[in-house]
């Protein structure tokens, strides 16, 4: 299933917990968080501000609109972010699995999602 080109369908029936889902069967050493709000750039998201995986879409976001979002491994964390906010008023922030412990990507915002993919695989197999 790697480096492949996933849509992730966006509605305000779906729960965070089935987007985080989608998206880390094709990347498994990155996971996305979602926020009430954005972050800036090269800045991490606070943890209070992390919504809970069993909300709806409709229940935290502000652009009400459905469509399919398509990831790809070469496109970058900052144009995933993006795209997500810009498209759907959602607010994610990706992370990246390092041993056991997960770091938000927003140094390496730039990378794409392939290369921080690898970089956690190769991470965790060190630490593992």
């Amino acid at each position: 299933m790697r480096n492949q080109t996933i849509n992730i369908a966006i509605n305000d029936s779906r729960k965070i917990l089935d987007i985080q889902d989608e998206f880390n069967a094709v990347f498994p050493y990155l996971k996305m968080e979602f926020f009430s709000r954005p972050h800036k750039n090269n800045e991490g998201s606070a943890r209070k501000l992390m919504l809970r995986t069993q909300q709806t879409l409709g229940e935290c976001r502000t652009r009400h609109v459905q469509g399919e979002l398509k990831i790809n491994p070469e496109m970058t964390v900052l144009d995933l972010e993006q795209g997500f906010n810009e498209m759907y008023g959602l607010n994610i922030q990706v992370f990246r699995k390092s041993g056991k412990v997960w770091l938000e990507t927003t140094v390496t915002d730039g990378w794409t999602l392939d290369e921080q993919n690898r970089q956690g695989e190769e991470l965790s197999s060190i630490a593992g």
